[in-house]
């Protein structure tokens, strides 16, 4: 997050709101989804396994992300384990959304900060301990987002609402996805 923020002429400088989008280019994407609203674009991820439960996922051209478990899960805490890099993910997409859409109706914010919880059982410690019928995953999640931006609160509820809605890893949690686990 950035304390300073450049907007209008160069030099002028904002203090205490987030870096902006760039409304040309986020109106540039707006265009391109309009024109082809089933356009579909493929994600991939390759999981190393390092030893023990530290992984390398490699996303595009990026420095490996790691994904670990913690002690009492017999990881070595290097990094966050998949759960807790699931509840990341959920909230730099809401983040992402709350951000694109204040951009897109002219509201500067000046903080954003998404705080999430879940409860999860563990017990089935990957189906090699208790396989008792349970949910497996997360059974809730919670989610608390502190915005501040030049908007009534009604404003700024309407937009968090609406990017739950279009939240593409909050649908993900939330809707059946076709998904297959099969041996290379």
């Amino acid at each position: 997050m950035s304390d300073i923020a450049t907007k209008g002429t160069p030099g002028t400088a904002i203090t205490g709101c987030l870096a902006p989008i760039d409304k040309a280019g986020l109106d540039q994407l707006i265009a391109s989804g309009r024109a082809n609203p089933q356009a579909i674009k493929t994600l991939k991820c390759k999981t190393i396994a390092e030893g023990r439960f530290r992984h390398l996922n490699m996303i595009r051209n990026l420095p490996p992300y790691i994904v670990d478990e913690p002690p009492g899960l017999l990881g070595d805490d290097t990094a966050p384990n998949p759960s807790e890099a699931s509840l990341a993910a959920l909230g730099s997409c809401l983040a992402v959304g709350i951000h694109a859409n204040a951009v897109a109706r002219g509201i500067t914010v000046y903080k954003l900060e998404i705080e999430l919880e879940a409860d999860i059982n563990i017990t089935a410690v990957w189906g090699t301990g208790d396989t008792s019928p349970k949910p497996v995953g997360f059974d809730a999640v919670r989610v608390k987002v502190d915005l501040q931006a030049d908007a009534p609160k009604a404003e700024l509820d309407a937009l968090i609402a609406h990017a739950k809605i279009w939240s593409p890893v909050a649908n993900t949690f939330t809707n059946p996805v076709a998904r297959s686990v099969d041996a290379a």
